[in-house]
């Protein structure tokens, strides 16, 4: 199951990823948590801690790893020739973290570049990278992606199984879900869910709900406003060793069933 967790800026997905992550290998599932947001914060929602996760280095900043496999370090100028099929078989393994629950951790970050189009040796290792990861790997995916659009205009989402949207109470984000959803078609993305977060009332939940149902997308979850998630963020810890049994995680937890139930797996 190769899954990722799109969705506007400060909407939750990266609690929502971190949390499925670690609820699916609870279970035993072998889970593999991918941060390729540019804002690395997934390990800290994981649970790692913050000594550790301070000297995590992004894959997309490892100049030494990028000249070993495309020839040229991060920044070459335009025009270079270095390998476009790097190999990335081993990357798992030697980069990835285990946190708890036996959950791996790898650490992609994303490439800073004006021209979104451009080919450069750190994108060329990211883009293999990602489709080894989608098509190769065995272990259950999940990948928390940059905020908003970039991703998808890049197409490192494509071929995933299923993408989650995360959504709040509110028409930006709803807008962002509409848009994400036009684009996804394109990229062989099978099935966009959505997940309506952070809902403190029924009219905010009927909102979502209305809403979502206009643009013919299936509601995955509702989670509600919850104070242990902000807790959390506020002592850099993940809201699963706070309490393990709040409203938001328990609500995830349906969101987890749910998808078992729809993807057989």
């Amino acid at each position: 199951m190769k899954l990722s967790v799109a969705g506007k800026g400060g909407v939750g997905k990266t609690f929502i990823a971190a949390t499925l992550a670690r609820l699916l290998a609870r279970e035993g599932y072998n889970v593999l948590a991918v941060d390729a947001d540019s804002n690395i914060n997934l390990a800290s929602s994981l649970g790692i801690p913050r000594e550790e996760a301070e000297g995590i280095i992004p894959l997309s900043e490892n100049s030494k790893l990028i000249e070993e496999r495309t020839g040229f370090p991060p920044g070459s100028s335009y025009g270079v020739i270095f390998r476009m099929t790097p190999t990335v078989n081993d990357i798992v393994d030697r980069f990835g973290v285990v946190g708890p629950d036996g959950v791996k951790l790898l650490v992609m970050g994303t490439v800073r570049a004006a021209d979104k189009g451009c080919m450069c040796p750190a994108y060329a290792l990211l883009r293999v990278l990602m489709q080894h990861l989608l098509i190769q790997r065995r272990e259950i995916v999940i990948m928390d992606m940059e905020a908003g659009l970039e991703h998808l205009g890049r197409g490192t989402t494509r071929r995933m199984d299923s993408m989650l949207v995360v959504v709040e109470p509110g028409m930006k984000s709803i807008e962002t879900l509409r848009r994400i959803r036009r684009l996804a078609s394109e990229l062989e993305i099978r099935e966009v869910l959505a997940v309506g977060n952070k809902i403190r009332s029924d009219d905010e939940r009927r909102f979502i709900e209305e809403s979502v149902r206009e643009a013919d997308i299936p509601i995955a979850a509702y989670i509600p406003y919850d104070p242990v998630v902000v807790e959390a963020d506020l002592k850099g810890r993940s809201p699963l060793d706070i309490d393990d049994r709040s409203p938001a995680i328990a609500s995830i937890s349906n969101l987890k069933e749910y998808l078992k139930e729809r993807y057989k797996f």
